[in-house]
């Protein structure tokens, strides 16, 4: 590979790191042609970006990076796949469907600026919540206060109706 197209490809990934929030690194030495592409189409749909690299350019782009991946430049030996996502748990979940097989094989992440390193925090990754969930579980609680009060009130005035014209229906 030449020089120049080396070069393409860290700023490419360079750029990836930087519009993505969230990546996993991912072996997928185990995988063949037809479960690799499988695997692509499951991602496509869940839009997460995956993107074979070789680990020398992936090392290049980490270092030329803003943020520090120090830790995770070990994890960078044999056969690695990048899973890029702007929801933190997605490809967490997407690993969890392959976990009985055991590939691809989740070797580190980059999430919700934590490094997890390891196959083993699959299920700490896969409960993170992504901001719309957190968002949606902070409405549900405001909601629910106010409803009971919209419903306390509305009984009181169906009740407070009811009496009020119970009495004017009353003979004097």
């Amino acid at each position: 590979m030449k020089k120049e197209v080396k070069d393409t490809i860290i700023v490419e990934l360079g750029e990836k790191l930087k519009e993505y929030a969230h990546f996993y690194l991912v072996d997928v030495a185990g995988l063949n042609a037809e479960a690799t592409s499988a695997l692509r189409r499951k991602c496509f749909k869940n839009e997460i970006k995956m993107i074979v690299v070789k680990n020398t350019l992936l090392h290049k782009a980490f270092e030329a990076s803003e943020v520090d991946f120090e830790p995770l430049y070990d994890t960078l030996k044999g056969s690695t796949a990048v899973l890029f996502s702007h929801v933190p748990n997605l490809p967490a979940k997407l690993l969890k469907e392959y976990a009985k097989e055991g590939t691809p094989v989740l070797k580190a992440a980059y999430a919700e600026e934590g490094i997890y390193i390891g196959a083993d925090k699959l299920n700490e990754l896969a409960s993170i919540k992504s901001k719309n969930e957190v968002i949606a579980e902070i409405v549900a609680l405001l909601q629910s206060p106010a409803k009971n009060v919209v419903s306390a009130l509305q009984s009181g005035a169906n009740t407070i109706h009811g009496v009020l014209k119970t009495l004017g229906e009353r003979p004097e």
